[in-house]
């Protein structure tokens, strides 16, 4: 999949990839629109929320293909 091109969304956001949690997170989860200056994701998924943080290095957390890359980093409980 081009996640470059990928248009459907919100207006003024942009493609994002989640890398990392759980291996069953389904991949049509791990390409999503973000806000382009979000730093955290949190996603529902069995019965809690995976959170992913904004990868940082010099491209600012960008694939090779200029993607924004949000890597996991923690697992919380929804509360009821």
């Amino acid at each position: 999949m081009d996640t470059a091109r990928k248009s459907s969304g919100r207006p003024g956001s942009v493609c994002a990839v989640l890398e990392g949690g759980p291996a069953d997170l389904p991949a049509e989860l791990r390409v999503l629109r973000t806000p382009p200056e979000g730093a955290t994701v949190k996603i529902p998924h069995r019965g809690a929320y995976q959170h992913f943080e904004r990868a940082d290095g010099p491209d600012g957390g960008a694939s090779a293909d200029g993607v924004p890359v949000y890597h996991w980093t923690t697992r919380t409980k929804i509360a009821e």
